[in-house]
Formats: structure tokens, sequence, C-alpha cells
């Protein structure tokens, strides 16, 4: 039942972010603060990543692995 928890709070913040973005960005081309906002989730992502993945986990992924993760 926790994951039911989970899965309702993911889909309220998710919906709060996209309010919040909205009402951050008066007044800025649209195209723009997309760019930014994902720029920022890339560069957070990067910098989780190598800390949070066991070691050779990078290199050990297939052509195939990385073809359906993009």
């Amino acid at each position: 039942m926790t994951w039911v928890l989970w899965a309702l709070l993911s889909a309220l913040f998710a919906g709060m972010t996209a309010v919040l973005a909205k009402v951050g960005v008066t007044g800025m081309d649209s195209n723009l603060a997309t760019a930014i906002r994902t720029t920022v989730v890339l560069l957070f992502t990067w910098g989780i990543a190598p800390a949070t993945r066991k070691p050779g986990a990078l290199t050990a992924a297939s052509s195939r692995t990385w073809i359906a993760a993009a």
C-alpha cells in the first residue's frame, strides 16, 4: 500500500512543479525557461548518478541498453 502513497505524492508534486514553473517564469520566453529547467535537471542528474552507481556500471551497459535508455 505504501507504493500507492508514493505514486500519489509523486503526481501531486509533478503537478505543483508545472504550476510553479509557469508562475515563476512570467515574462520569459517559455522555450528558454524550459531549456534552463532541463539543463538544471541534467546537471543534477549527472551529479547524482556517479555518486550512487556501482563502480563499472557505466561501462558494463551494452549498446542495446544505451539505445533503449536513449
